[in-house]
């Protein structure tokens, strides 16, 4: 009880005199996590359109795969990363291994399935509900996607924010590709990870803390940005 009182304090602490490392960290953890959701809301969005809106050959067995994808250990992503971008590996030439963009890749493989599955169920939903207007009205499916998109925009929020969960608490992968060096691939996680090897285990729970309370921050803004546009677009 002692400890979690103490990493209680030392949290404040950090975070009211804007510890130079900590913010370092965090700005770290901030721009990989949001950088691998953006870049997985490109793929996962077209990709989830196409799965809930047209009817192919293999369909059901890429649903399948997607939602099978979504449970895939972190620690066999990192390693297959590490193979394809060792010296050895087939993109080893790129030099990005050890590196903040190898992180991010690692990334990107966890959370567009998590993007794909979540968005695809939501654009399914509001297919049924506006298909026959849809249909009546001569829609294109390229503006029906384009539509569908727009409309299901709030509830593809949830399909963000849980990758970016995914994204920010990820430590296995992003330690096997990146290697926790200080002051270049150093992120949160990982950061929690090395105290509590070192026996820092008031400084690994100060800093578990500091990393809850800023996807707590995330999560609170987008749903009161989310709310102000639903009523500001209901009016």
């Amino acid at each position: 009880m002692n400890d979690i009182w103490e990493a209680l304090i030392k949290a404040v602490s950090l975070v009211l005199t804007l510890d130079t490392d900590l913010l370092e960290i965090v700005g770290l953890s901030l721009q990989l996590s949001l950088t691998a959701v953006g870049i997985s809301l490109l793929i996962g969005l077209p990709l989830a359109a196409l799965l809930a809106l047209t009817k192919f050959p293999g369909r059901k067995i890429l649903i399948v795969a997607t939602n099978v994808f979504m449970g895939l250990p972190p620690v066999v992503v990192g390693l297959m990363v590490y193979v394809i971008l060792s010296r050895s590996g087939p993109l080893g030439v790129l030099g990005l291994l050890f590196t903040p963009t190898a992180m991010v890749i690692a990334q990107v493989i966890l959370v567009v399935p998590i993007v794909t599955a979540i968005s695809r169920q939501v654009l399914e939903d509001y297919h049924q509900e506006y298909d026959e207007l849809l249909t009546s009205l001569g829609v294109s499916k390229r503006r029906r996607i384009s539509a569908l998109l727009w409309d299901a925009r709030f509830a593809l929020t949830t399909a963000g924010l849980a990758g970016f969960g995914r994204a920010a608490s990820e430590v296995g992968a992003v330690m096997i590709v990146g290697g926790n060096i200080d002051h270049l691939t150093r992120v949160m996680t990982t950061a929690i990870a090395l105290e509590s090897r070192k026996g820092d285990l008031v400084m690994a729970l100060a800093l578990g803390i500091v990393l809850i309370t800023l996807a707590l921050g995330i999560n609170l803004a987008a749903y009161l940005i989310t709310e102000t546009a639903k009523r500001r677009y209901a009016a």
